[in-house]
């Protein structure tokens, strides 16, 4: 019997559902839809489209279970919270100008004073759609109701089936940003050959500057991907998966830094050198192929902290190792040359010790012993602060249990 083909515009749909974004929409979709049809069947009749609930169903199942946890429940009280103010001055009030900045102003302030945090606007949002309602004081409870059974519906179906987990998106983010320094570090070699006019080393330094809104990105996909590890029941190294890229996160924010400021010591040069090449050829061509070596590192250092273990990560660190090793030789061919210009052109020699400062700067924070020790110091930390968090779980269990802690006895 022959083999049957799959479309391929199937196979693109079945490989894209395996994606988070996708696996997000389909779990809110079907959330939604269950916690409509669950408060269908659970109020009583006659009501109104029980639309309440498939929205906190949508507000509770979030990216990922830990902020289902957090922000949900939040997102749920501001909610209720909301449902119960209109209900109080439906009660006593009608719908007009005054009663409805009056309803804003109450829901704005007990939403700060029951802690919602970030969705106090949703107190009052909530209370203004159920206050505009027909039949207010009938329809605030059933809202309650309907609020209370998409959160719960939000809360299972996040339990029950986990969330996507984010590692890699925020990998690609991370090596987006390894990428983006080390094509910098590759254009800067090509740009110290010769004169450079200071308008394009400027234009370098502001490139550099824009880097901190990359960091702020790529933060961000790091934290969401960092709450997906926590508590999520498919994933078995979460906490080495989260110490992993977010140390790896922490140096290339320094290595961006410190090309920030290397780049403002080469501004500074191409100020003080108009009319002349920024450097002598020899020393030039070593700083071109000390900068290329340097976009090596640090890309290699990128893929080795994104890369898994199972896959390449130890020809990841191998490609690192030697790109490292490359950068040092040249860097020491850098000095010895801009120690000899010094010697016959002392201008400017504090920039040339800046320059080679920065650049050991960035070698050191790519050196992988280092890393590695940062990596274990950052492990040991995390483990001692959850080991902390259990013991006083274990100590709050045993209160609540009426037990007593044991004497310790001389000599045990």
């Amino acid at each position: 019997m022959p083999a049957v083909s799959t479309p391929a515009p199937v196979v693109k749909l079945v490989q894209r559902t395996t994606e988070p974004a996708a696996t997000q929409t389909l779990r809110s979709t079907a959330a939604a839809v269950i916690a409509f049809a669950a408060a269908e069947w659970l109020l009583p009749d006659p009501h109104p489209s029980p639309l309440t609930a498939p929205l906190t169903a949508l507000l509770v199942v979030q990216v990922t279970l830990y902020a289902t946890l957090t922000t949900g429940i939040r997102r749920v009280n501001a909610v209720v919270v909301g449902v119960l103010i209109a209900s109080a001055f439906s009660s006593l009030v009608g719908l007009s100008w005054w009663s409805l900045g009056l309803t804003i102003f109450s829901a704005l302030l007990i939403g700060r004073l029951v802690r919602v945090d970030e969705f106090v606007p949703e107190v009052a949002i909530s209370a203004m759609l159920v206050l505009g309602v027909a039949q207010v004081a009938y329809t605030a409870w059933e809202r309650v109701l309907e609020t209370l059974i998409g959160a719960g519906v939000g809360l299972l179906f996040n339990l029950l089936f986990a969330p996507p987990v984010w590692v890699e998106s925020a990998g690609a983010s991370i090596s987006g940003l390894g990428n983006r320094i080390g094509s910098m570090f590759r254009t800067l070699g090509d740009e110290v050959c010769g004169n450079i006019p200071v308008r394009e080393a400027a234009a370098r330094l502001h490139e550099a500057r824009r880097l901190d809104h990359d960091i702020v990105e790529v933060d961000a996909s790091l934290r969401r991907a960092e709450d997906s590890l926590t508590l999520n029941p498919r994933v078995r190294q979460g906490l080495l998966y989260r110490v992993v890229l977010r140390t790896g996160l922490d140096t290339l924010e320094i290595c961006a830094v410190v090309l920030r400021v290397l780049t403002r010591t080469l501004t500074d040069l191409a100020k003080a050198r108009t009319d002349e090449s920024l450097f002598p050829e020899d020393v030039a061509a070593c700083l071109r192929e000390l900068f290329t070596h340097m976009s090596d590192a640090i890309e290699g250092f990128a893929d080795l902290i994104t890369t898994s273990i199972a896959e390449s990560g130890e020809e990841a660190e191998e490609r690192l190792a030697d790109a490292l090793a490359r950068s040092r030789r040249a860097r020491d061919r850098v000095a010895d040359l801009l120690l000899e210009d010094v010697q016959e052109y002392p201008r400017q020699w504090q920039l040339h010790g800046a320059l080679l400062a920065e650049v050991d700067r960035i070698l050191d924070e790519l050196d992988i012993d280092k890393r590695t020790e940062r990596l274990a110091e950052e492990l040991d930390r995390r483990s001692a602060e959850m080991h902390e968090h259990h013991r006083r779980l274990r100590a709050v269990s045993r209160r609540l249990r009426g037990a007593t802690p044991a004497r310790i006895r001389p000599g045990q």
